[in-house]
């Protein structure tokens, strides 16, 4: 028997003034998966995400979160259940990056209050999840933007989300980081953290056991385990060119991965 979504969209619809950027979206992300996003750019995979978590109210439809209404919860419970990683962080201080990370914490802190030796405590160990622990004291503005990336993973887990959104997480990284990046969502994943990530790449979905949603010009184009719904014509329809599938083999005796490339096609 399928359990119920943790998150539950229906009708969804949004616009920026006149500009239709999607209607009519459905969408179920299950507990514990890796739902990997994929589409052109402009096709309305970031907004997506924002107003599936909330940060945006749709149009029209609706967002639910285990059960209740998203939008009937305040910021400050969504922020303790859903976090963001966004694109891009332009660093503005030179704040330690245990200090950048023990900010989210916050939305589980008082108004006034600050960063407890346990919340400091909690910030480590998310560092640790990450690899970055060596650079807990270092300037934040001093490191790499790979780095920083997974600095603010960190952060976001510091926050203990039950759900964790990601915007392009492996943009602008070099392939160590990106590796290092995805590795991550994998392990936190099996660790039941419930990812949404959006990529460019479609390799990227073939890499977890979850979903893979394409969308085109605002609307779906296929969902479900990336093996079925990847393919040379539901990456056409995606992004307007052909693109072929091929497998490589898998380490040590392992299953063969499927990679799909342009030049295959």
């Amino acid at each position: 028997m399928t359990p119920p979504p943790l998150l539950r969209m229906r009708g969804a619809a949004f616009r920026y003034g006149t500009r239709e950027v999607f209607a009519g979206l459905d969408l179920d992300v299950f507990r514990g998966e890796v739902l990997t996003i994929l589409g052109a750019n402009g096709c309305g995979k970031s907004t997506l995400l924002r107003c599936l978590g909330g940060a945006l109210a749709l149009n029209a439809g609706s967002v639910g979160f285990d059960g209740a209404d998203l939008a009937a919860l305040d910021a400050g419970a969504r922020a303790r259940r859903i976090g963001f990683l966004f694109q891009q962080h332009t660093p503005s201080f030179p704040f330690k990056v245990i200090d950048v990370v023990g900010m989210g914490r916050a939305p589980h802190l008082g108004v006034f209050g600050g960063p407890s030796v346990k919340d400091l405590e909690l910030a480590a160990q998310a560092l640790e999840r990450v690899g970055m622990l060596a650079l807990r004291d270092r300037p934040y503005t001093e490191i790499s933007g790979g780095e920083r990336q997974l600095v603010l993973l960190a952060r976001t887990l510091a926050q203990a989300p039950e759900v964790i959104l990601l915007d392009e997480p492996t943009a602008h990284l070099d392939l160590r980081h990106q590796v290092q990046t995805l590795q991550t969502v994998g392990a936190l994943a099996a660790q039941g953290v419930t990812m949404v990530m959006t990529s460019h790449d479609p390799n990227h979905a073939f890499l977890f056991p979850g979903r893979v949603a394409m969308m085109a010009e605002g609307s779906w184009v296929s969902i479900g385990r990336a093996a079925e719904a990847i393919t040379p014509a539901t990456l056409a329809a995606t992004y307007g060119i052909e693109v072929g599938i091929a497998s490589v083999p898998g380490r040590g005796g392992a299953a063969a991965i499927p990679v799909c490339s342009p030049w295959l096609a």
